[in-house]
């Protein structure tokens, strides 16, 4: 087993996510972090602060160089980041002494990396959109098909009352809806810049410090926060603890799909299930066991990202580190957390005869709450649920369903309207409907 399944070609396709591994590539961040000192570059030149022609000249270059990553690895392992190396490889890619004496200007390394982590998590927020969109537009249909197929809930492990699939699919989706949003007003404070220099004070590009980094959030497409957050790691914190919230959702389901595609149970089946190696009976519920699995796997790491919040003083090397170590692998885990939820959501189907067994198994008892409060209408609460209690003991010992001994001991009581799927049904529609109107917008 790799360190680190998303970058094996053996377990990449169960547990990684090449889209959004992508943009935590070697490559991906050395072309993001050469864009920024283009554009640091660029700005600097149109506001007097470096000579315009090589500011031109910087920009330019910062385009079309190609820097091998192997090659700033020793002075990265000495350095404990990638900047100092890269920009030296810069200077001398460019061939233009004069010019490239002005790359790097007043900047800090962390400045270039935060900011170039800025520019690809902007991409990988836009990724997940579309995904959390297409997610839920595939439970809300599955919810509104299935919202009067009648199922057993259980709590505890045990039947309670009946409800249907489609209010199942619901409570997977209401969540899913709320992280959305959250994403939607957390990014951005995603997409900032960040230019603060040695200490956060802008000190070495004097008064105009403030104007540099404002064009520079311009020039990039991000926003300017008005102030440097090296030590300020509240969004990125923020942003795990989303990252391991939604993954929590989508372990929930896979949970559900677990239980309810179990052996004695089967009420629903998932198309593509996968083989034993010796077991040809197997339909293993692969999917949903690795939704759980990344589930837990990123509340742990998100758990990692906030440590990595206690920054010493303006700047710390060890907290920033953990926060390496953690924030790509707990990003590419979401990415494939939510990838694989979409696929699963298209892949599951419920059985019918299976719910309808489920319902009509262990005896009734599952209509002992509806038989509670028919009864109720005719003696006191507390009497009806006593007798109710009683005809169930009665039920398992001998066997009888409990609707028969019911209809034996009261023949005349009906189950309230209520008393079956309740608000299940709207609640399935109720979801359909706001997922059909995000679609729409």
């Amino acid at each position: 087993m790799p360190a680190s399944p998303a970058d094996s070609a053996l377990y990449r396709p169960l547990l990684g996510d090449d889209q959004t591994a992508a943009l935590f590539s070697d490559s991906a961040e050395i072309r993001a972090m050469l864009l920024v000192e283009g554009a640091l570059a660029r700005v600097q030149g149109d506001l007097g602060l470096i000579p315009q022609a090589a500011a031109a000249f910087i920009d330019r270059a910062s385009r079309e160089v190609l820097i091998d990553p192997a090659g700033l690895a020793a002075a990265t392992a000495v350095n404990g980041v990638p900047v100092p190396a890269l920009v030296a490889a810069f200077r001398k890619a460019m061939e233009a002494p004069d010019h490239a004496q002005y790359v790097h200007w007043g900047a800090t390394s962390q400045d270039i990396m935060d900011t170039a982590l800025a520019l690809r998590l902007r991409r990988v927020v836009a990724i997940w959109q579309d995904r959390l969109d297409g997610l839920i537009h595939t439970l809300g249909l599955l919810a509104v098909a299935h919202a009067d197929l009648p199922m057993a809930a259980r709590t505890y492990g045990q039947a309670a009352t009946p409800t249907s699939f489609g209010a199942v699919v619901a409570g997977w989706g209401h969540p899913v809806l709320r992280h959305r949003a959250r994403l939607a007003a957390l990014a951005p404070d995603l997409a900032l810049v960040s230019l603060g220099g040695a200490a956060g004070t802008l000190s070495a590009m004097g008064p105009q410090g403030p104007a540099v980094r404002a064009g520079l959030a311009q020039a990039l497409g991000l926003a300017d926060p008005g102030a440097a957050w090296h030590s300020e790691r509240d969004r990125i914190g923020a942003f795990a603890a989303w990252m391991a919230g939604l993954c929590a959702t989508l372990g929930k389901m896979g949970e559900d799909l677990i239980l309810l595609s179990q052996t004695g149970i089967a009420e629903v089946t998932i198309s593509g299930a996968g083989a034993s190696s010796t077991m040809p009976q197997k339909q293993n519920p692969v999917g949903p066991s690795v939704l759980v699995a990344l589930a837990r796997q990123s509340g742990a790491l998100a758990g990692a990202v906030q440590g990595a919040g206690l920054h010493r003083q303006q700047r710390d090397g060890a907290a920033w580190f953990v926060e390496w170590l953690t924030l790509p692998q707990l990003c590419i885990s979401t990415g494939r957390a939510l990838a694989l939820a979409a696929d699963l959501a298209t892949r599951i189907a419920p059985d019918q005869a299976a719910m309808a067994r489920g319902l009509a198994g262990d005896l009734g008892l599952i209509q002992a709450e509806g038989f509670t409060f028919a009864l109720a209408r005719h003696m006191p609460r507390p009497d009806a649920q006593d007798r109710i209690k009683a005809l169930c003991a009665e039920a398992v010992g001998s066997g009888v369903p409990l609707p028969d001994l019911v209809a034996r001991d009261f023949p005349d009581l009906r189950l309230a309207p209520d008393a079956g799927l309740g608000t299940a049904p709207a609640d399935a529609r109720g979801f359909g409907g706001l997922a059909g109107a995000l679609t729409r917008a």
